[in-house]
């Protein structure tokens, strides 16, 4: 019988010889979980970080910041179900947005109803306006499926900035009607709960997209993006998947504007626009569309930057000449061109940057070998 008399060989013997070291990874939850704690427990945090925040990160200013930008992280989330994971380009999407925000605030101004009935009220009725739209719309594909989304997102923004009946408030919009709001949701010492309504948000639209996109129905629009004649060939008609994705991401879009209402405490007509779809366009190619946090980050970053620079005014550059001047006081200047440089040189988003700088990390140490 043969025994082992020799030293047992370590991980450290079965590396140095060549044998790869195994790697044990974190759940696919683990990072999303916390995440979600650390926005959560924001509100406790009296950590300052100059130059990014004016105050704590607690702050009141702070958090109704954050807030924003988580609402429109969830609302470019939706978007990108469209977008990124199925490629229907459409320029309406900001009608959902603001039809839950419009609905709501009739809801409880006009009828006074409470919070929560307003709310799924208003979701249902941008749900079904998605669903109408994307019925008739969808019958066509690629550049026609935009210019008739955007025809009825023209109509829609005129309809509300003419105010038929005196009930949109025209340009000026509408105000939150707090008399129906639970106090808890009203007033500056309450916006820690109105920012973790927007976490709840932006997480629920991002965990449903998620769920949606690895399900057998997320294959089939996976396949419609990258084919949409073969999957037709394979006897799947993409036409009522088309229109799922259509109809989940405009109840999602209501559901942020149910939200965006509470945060902002009212509601104008800038959000009916198709410029503002095309701002959520740019949010998500800027985060990286079909990615898991490509909308989400985008749409963080790009609110947060465009707060920022309507912060620091044309005052800033008032000492340089005015051809230079004018256009750097404008923030849409700032943001297009930064887009555009971000698109040219990174076209995966900034969800492909690590994986980019890896790869050429990775070139420069097998040059060198």
């Amino acid at each position: 019988m043969i025994t082992e008399t020799g030293p047992r060989a370590t991980p450290a013997d079965d590396t140095a010889a060549g044998t790869p070291r195994t790697r044990r990874r974190l759940p696919r939850w683990a990072v999303p979980a916390a995440v979600l704690v650390a926005l959560a427990t924001l509100p406790f945090s009296t950590v300052t970080v100059p130059g990014l925040f004016e105050g704590a990160l607690n702050s009141p200013a702070t958090l109704h910041l954050i807030a924003f930008c988580l609402v429109f992280g969830g609302l470019a989330t939706s978007y990108d179900l469209l977008y990124g994971r199925v490629g229907l380009l459409s320029f309406g999407h900001a009608l959902y947005f603001a039809c839950g925000a419009y609905t709501a605030a009739l809801l409880m101004r006009v009828l006074e109803l409470p919070l929560p009935a307003a709310a799924l009220l208003s979701v249902l009725a941008g749900t079904l306006l998605s669903l109408l739209l994307g019925a008739v719309a969808l019958r066509v594909n690629g550049i026609a499926l935009a210019m008739v989304t955007l025809a009825f997102a023209q109509a829609g923004s005129i309809l509300v900035s003419r105010d038929p009946g005196r009930l949109t408030g025209g340009e000026e919009g509408l105000s939150l009607n707090t008399a129906v709001v639970p106090d808890a949701f009203v007033g500056v010492m309450n916006t820690a709960n109105l920012y973790w309504v927007a976490v709840a948000y932006a997480a629920f639209a991002t965990a449903a997209v998620w769920w949606l996109s690895s399900s057998p129905v997320g294959r089939v629009w996976q396949g419609i993006r990258a084919n949409e004649q073969r999957v037709a060939v394979l006897g799947v008609n993409p036409y009522p998947y088309k229109l799922a994705a259509f109809t989940v991401g405009g109840g999602l879009a209501s559901l942020g504007g149910v939200v965006y209402l509470l945060v902002t405490g009212g509601v104008t007509p800038t959000i009916t626009t198709a410029e503002f779809t095309l701002t959520l366009l740019v949010m998500v190619a800027l985060g990286g569309a079909g990615s898991r946090w490509g909308a989400l980050l985008g749409a963080g970053l790009y609110t947060y930057a465009e707060h920022r620079l309507r912060q620091v005014g044309g005052d800033s550059f008032a000492g340089l000449p005015e051809w230079i001047a004018a256009p750097l006081s404008q923030p849409l200047f700032i943001l297009g061109t930064l887009f555009v440089l971000m698109v040219f040189f990174f076209p995966g988003g900034l969800v492909a940057l690590p994986g980019r700088i890896r790869s050429a990390l990775r070139d420069r140490r097998t040059a060198r070998e």
